[in-house]
């Protein structure tokens, strides 16, 4: 049973940053541990894909644990960390847009991003849903897939995911907005047993709940692998 004084003992995600700014080798590791499994639960939706997905968290982090100076404390670091992470993820989405892959090779990448312990557990009913939506997601330009990701699929309030994206409150909402309904054509037919009638919303907080594995590892980056930053 934790005391007050633990709790109060506990650092901050300020706290560490700040640690990390002055040299602590292992403060920003800590960072990562807490974050990580959000981040990558993200640039997997976003992107749709587990190596590009793990290349932009990979990216996120090392630009994270070299800006780390430049934080001003202006949003929380969780919000100040998602809104690297989207932007890595949008920047690799543009890049991508010119070599897209055939549909069916598409459809069979999204199927792998189900994680093993969420195959085990869930209907295939639910499976089937999930892909399917996955899908559709990818069909969206990058902007409004990245508001969907996070307002419907991970939760957020629009507030915060404006913040995280760096743009106003309206924009969020017009974007989602304009997703859903590009959306609601390719998934009403997943709703034919009556299910919620956001159809974007399948997924709303389930990476709270679910611990997803590391990314593939940033390559040569001991911020994330071994932490601390040690090279």
């Amino acid at each position: 049973m934790s005391t007050d004084s633990d709790e109060a003992s506990t650092p901050t995600d300020a706290d560490l940053l700040a640690l990390h700014v002055k040299g602590d080798p292992d403060a920003f590791g800590e960072i990562v541990r807490r974050h990580r499994d959000r981040l990558w639960a993200v640039a997997l939706r976003t992107l749709g894909d587990r190596e590009e997905a793990a290349d932009a968290v990979q990216d996120a982090l090392v630009s994270a644990y070299r800006a780390a100076h430049t934080f001003r404390g202006q949003s929380a670091v969780t919000t100040w960390l998602h809104r690297i992470t989207v932007n890595a993820c949008l920047d690799r989405a543009r890049k991508a847009a010119s070599r897209r892959t055939s549909p069916v090779a598409e459809t069979e990448r999204l199927e792998q991003l189900l994680e093993p312990e969420e195959s085990a557990a869930l209907p295939a009913e639910r499976q089937d849903l999930h892909r399917e939506l996955l899908v559709a997601l990818r069909t969206l330009p990058e902007e409004q897939r990245a508001a969907l990701v996070l307002v419907d699929m991970q939760g957020y309030p629009v507030a915060e995911a404006a913040t995280i994206l760096d743009v106003p409150t309206g924009t969020v909402k017009s974007r989602c907005a304009r997703g859903r309904a590009r959306l609601l054509p390719l998934v009403t037919h997943l709703r034919a047993d009556g299910g919620d009638s956001n159809p974007a919303s399948g997924g709303r907080n389930r990476a709270q709940g679910t611990s997803v594995p590391p990314t593939a590892g940033p390559k040569g980056t001991g911020a994330v692998k071994g932490g601390g930053g040690r090279a």
